[in-house]
C-alpha cells in the first residue's frame, strides 16, 4: 500500500475529525467533569476500532444495504445521544478539583464513549463510503489489512484531537465554573440536536 495513499487519507480524515460533533461534545464534558479525559476518549477510540473491524469484516456494507437495519441503528444511536444530551443539560459539569477516579466510574465513562462513536450511523456510513476509496486491490496487502491500517490512522487522529479538546476545555475553564456549566449545557444541546436530526432524516427520508 503506497505511503502517499495513507497520507492522503490521513489528510481527509483529520479534517473530518476537526469538525465538531457528538465526539467533541463528549470530550468537552469529560474535560469539565473528570480529572482525566483518558477514559472517555479511550471509549470513543474503542468505538472507532470496533467500526474498523466491522468494515474490514465486510459487515458494514451489509448494514448499509439493509434499510431496516440502518433505521434501527440510527434510532438507537439518536436516542442514546439525546439521552446523554438531556443529562448534560440537566446536570451541567464544572471543573472539579478532585474528580472521582474509581475504576468502575472509568469503565462507565469508556462505555458511554464507545456508545457515542460506535452507535453513530453517520460514522458507520463514513467508514463504508470513505475507507474503500483509499484501498488498492492490486496492492500486495489484503483488502482487510488495508482497511485496518486506514481505520487505525483515523483513530489516531481522533486520539490526538479529542484529548486536546477535552484537556483544553478543562484548562481554559478551570477557574470559570459559570462558563464551564454553560459550555457543558451547549455540548448537551449539541448532542440533542444531532440526535433529533438523525431521527428526522429517517422520518422524512
Amino acid at each position: 500500500m503506497a505511503i502517499g495513499t495513507v497520507v492522503a487519507f490521513w489528510g481527509v480524515s483529520f479534517l473530518l475529525v476537526l469538525t465538531p460533533g457528538a465526539d467533541w461534545a463528549y470530550a468537552i464534558r469529560a474535560g469539565l467533569r473528570d480529572r482525566t479525559v483518558l477514559p472517555a476518549v479511550g471509549g470513543l477510540l474503542a468505538g472507532y476500532v470496533a467500526l474498523t473491524v466491522v468494515v474490514a469484516a465486510g459487515v458494514a456494507a451489509l448494514v448499509a444495504r439493509s434499510p431496516l437495519m440502518l433505521t434501527v441503528l440510527t434510532g438507537v444511536g439518536a436516542v442514546y445521544l439525546m439521552w446523554l444530551g438531556v443529562t448534560a443539560i440537566a446536570s451541567p459539569s464544572a471543573p472539579a478539583a478532585a474528580a472521582e477516579s474509581a475504576p468502575g466510574l472509568w469503565v462507565w465513562r469508556a462505555l458511554k464513549g464507545a456508545g457515542i462513536s460506535g452507535l453513530n450511523p453517520k460514522a458507520l456510513l463514513l467508514f463504508v463510503a470513505l475507507l474503500p476509496q483509499f484501498t488498492d486491490p492490486a496492492a500486495g496487502w489484503p483488502l482487510g489489512m488495508q482497511i485496518v491500517l486506514l481505520g487505525l490512522v483515523h483513530t489516531l487522529s481522533c486520539a490526538v484531537v479529542y484529548t486536546g479538546v477535552g484537556t483544553g476545555a478543562r484548562l481554559v475553564l478551570l477557574a470559570r465554573p459559570g462558563a464551564a456549566r454553560m459550555v457543558s449545557r451547549i455540548s448537551g444541546a449539541a448532542m440533542v440536536a444531532i440526535g433529533v436530526v438523525l431521527l428526522m432524516e429517517q422520518i422524512i427520508g
